[in-house]
């Protein structure tokens, strides 16, 4: 538990000089902050715009729809503000041997790597996607009991895809850069955007829905949870599998990074 209070009162301290760093331009945040808005117009545009032409998506309907989207974007926003820039900025570190600073600290690589700054422009996304979250459910049934449920598999969604981003990060060590990582990165955020069940209509498209989400079960990050909340039918198996799934991601994520850095050559090797 000492060691636990030791990370948390660590990160306190970094997301300070991540804010104060970000308030040293404020211009720039603010139009960071502009975009994002942007985009979520964008996703809600588009579903009020898709719902005027049908009734429902692959047994979606609107309100469970826009609830999914304001799920996607929460979640998307919390990972973008923990962990994306830290995990972009790796193989420049690797490039120029600044990682041998990191290495030397007397704390965790891995959470040096991966939590060191907080991108403070994504954080009003994890508040607008739980503004459209509850939007999408007012005036509706739902039982509020599902509400720690939701949260315990919104955590595993999050830890799971910090998982995959952790090993993609890491692949950095033996490519040198992490262009095409990043942009396996933005496949899986497609998966993530988009429920399970349109993946798994059609034969020929239906192998991708089955292998994203039992062997790489990315589609489970935002699919798990939101079904949770709008009262869809959900087996007890899905629960307990993305459960055991996050965790599984995340013992093999540490794995494949303490690899990565035992293959790292410091700059002064």
């Amino acid at each position: 538990m000492k060691n636990v209070m030791r990370y948390l009162n660590l990160w306190a301290s970094l997301a300070k000089f991540s804010l104060l760093g970000e308030m040293a331009f404020r211009g720039n945040f603010v139009v960071k902050v502009f975009v994002e808005l942007i985009w979520l117009a964008i996703l809600l545009l588009f579903n009020f715009t898709l719902f005027k032409y049908t009734q429902e998506i692959a047994e979606w309907n609107q309100h469970q729809y826009l609830f999914f989207l304001g799920c996607y974007f929460a979640m998307a926003g919390l990972l973008e503000m923990l962990f994306l820039s830290n995990c972009n900025e790796f193989a420049e570190l690797i490039r120029t041997g600044d990682l041998d600073f990191f290495l030397l600290k007397p704390v965790d690589e891995q959470f040096m790597v991966s939590c060191r700054n907080v991108d403070w422009s994504c954080a009003p996304n994890v508040l607008l996607g739980g503004g459209v979250c509850a939007y999408a459910l007012w005036g509706t049934s739902v039982p509020w009991t599902s509400l720690p449920l939701f949260l315990a598999m919104f955590v595993c969604g999050v830890a799971m895809a910090y998982g995959f981003l952790l090993m993609l990060t890491a692949a950095s060590v033996w490519f040198m850069r992490n262009q095409s990582l990043m942009e396996m990165w933005w496949l899986f955020g497609t998966l993530m955007r988009y429920p399970r069940e349109i993946f798994l209509r059609t034969a020929w498209v239906s192998p991708i829905g089955i292998f994203f989400s039992t062997v790489i079960p990315i589609m489970l990050v935002t699919n798990v949870p939101a079904r949770i909340m709008v009262g869809k039918v959900l087996s007890w198996w899905s629960v307990l599998y993305m459960a055991i799934a996050a965790g599984v991601v995340l013992w093999v994520s540490r794995l494949v990074f303490r690899a990565a850095l035992r293959r790292y050559r410091s700059a002064s090797s």
